[in-house]
């Protein structure tokens, strides 16, 4: 089977009367958590950027409170999937300003955890490669955005 293209689905997705594609998108969300996840953004956080931005930071810092420090192994796991959840989530939202906001926020509970970073090649490269995903993010931004978020960026070298 081929699968259809955005737009083939969007012309179809037109004809189709409201119920129809309210069960669509109920059918949708039942096969994949992900998906499930975009329609909660799309319909309850999506107009609240902010306090989308806010749950997700705080869900950041829950996720480095419960980290397991024990080894270094085991906190490489953890900061991961802690990335793993930021990607996610800001291509939930789309928005560059909502991503910079969380790449910084990640790194700076990084900076600031008892992890011994430095330590360590591979921690290395992940905290270089957000604050240069950031610097590249920050100046997509419009010069006003930009002037806001350098003291951040500078903060965090």
């Amino acid at each position: 089977m081929n699968t259809a293209t955005i737009q083939e689905i969007k012309k179809e997705l037109v004809t189709l009367k409201q119920p129809d594609v309210v069960n669509l998108c109920l059918r949708l969300a039942r096969f994949k958590k992900e998906n499930k996840e975009l329609l909660t953004y799309l319909l309850f956080h999506a107009s609240d950027e902010d306090g989308f931005v806010q749950l997700i930071k705080e869900e950041i810092d829950e996720q480095f409170r419960e980290m397991n420090q024990s080894h270094l192994y085991y906190a490489k796991k953890s900061l991961r999937k802690i990335l793993r959840m930021v990607n996610k989530y800001a291509r939930y939202s789309s928005a560059t300003e909502t991503e910079v906001e969380l790449r910084i926020h990640f790194c700076t509970k990084l900076k600031h955890s008892n992890i011994r970073i430095h330590k360590d090649k591979v921690l290395v490269k992940l905290y270089a490669t957000q604050v240069g995903k950031i610097r590249k993010l920050v100046g997509a931004l419009h010069p006003d955005l930009q002037y806001d978020y350098e003291s951040a960026v500078a903060a965090l070298e």
